[in-house]
């Protein structure tokens, strides 16, 4: 099988292949990594190329207190999808670059602002996986006809009645028996006061720096963490809580790959 390898340099001699792993997983399913202790290197494989394309952007992001250097010796692409995807179908490496950047911040590791406009950008030049993208509107108009009514959507009404709809729509979402690692959190994301901002920001490229810092404040609190930084060193400078609405007009599918 092949797989779509990324070199890593510059690693801390604290840094096990258990903590390679951790970190790279963000952007999606791992084959091997091939972990060099006496250089402080490796060489991590992943299953898709959308993945070693995302970790990528990681170049300049801190593991363990060391300034990685994250390098390929060939382009990696963003795969064409072979089928739109249903409900619940999609994979960590089809998530919104800005969204696993925000993961990567909810869980403690340091990224600087630099990568997180990476994200961003990446996020513009080739759209959202239409995966992805085709799951959160199926979820938000699931949710809302059976909440709201029909030819409604949850991440709108939902401002008019918060309480009544975030419990409605955990109970459809243990009903319907989604996935815990990754629609409970959207479930109860979209059905949140933050409803329409949190769909705008896996669904739209078109976000800003604070709006990644606001989503990984959300996702930290989802989750119940307190803050634990996994790295030492000059953090970030954007700050979650005022992240400006986004532009409800502002959506999009794929775009053709550059």
């Amino acid at each position: 099988m092949s797989t779509y390898p990324v070199q890593v340099s510059n690693l801390s001699p604290s840094t096990t292949q258990e903590h390679l792993h951790e970190f790279f997983s963000f952007c999606g399913k791992i084959s091997s990594i091939e972990h060099d202790v006496t250089k402080q290197t490796a060489i991590v494989h992943f299953e898709k190329s959308s993945a070693a394309k995302t970790a990528l952007m990681l170049n300049g992001g801190s593991l363990d207190g060391a300034t990685l250097a994250v390098t390929s010796e060939k382009e990696h692409v963003d795969e064409r999808p072979t089928s739109a995807g249903a409900e619940g179908q999609f994979e960590q490496s089809d998530k919104p670059r800005a969204a696993i950047a925000a993961e990567y911040l909810a869980k403690g590791y340091q990224l600087h602002d630099h990568i997180l406009q990476r994200a961003i950008e990446l996020d513009n030049k080739h759209g959202i996986s239409s995966r992805f993208l085709n799951y959160m509107k199926s979820l938000d108009n699931t949710l809302g006809e059976k909440v709201v009514g029909q030819d409604k959507t949850i991440s709108a009404h939902v401002q008019e009645k918060v309480a009544q709809a975030a419990q409605q729509a955990k109970a459809l979402g243990e009903q319907k028996g989604y996935s815990k690692q990754a629609s409970d959190y959207y479930t109860r994301a979209v059905s949140s006061p933050w409803g329409q901002t949190v769909f705008q920001f896996y669904t739209s490229t078109s976000k800003q720096v604070l709006d990644i810092h606001a989503e990984a404040k959300r996702l930290k609190e989802s989750q119940g963490q307190t803050s634990k930084p996994t790295d030492v060193g000059t953090a970030s400078t954007g700050v979650g809580t005022a992240a400006p609405p986004l532009d409800p007009a502002v959506q999009t599918t794929e775009k053709p790959l550059v």
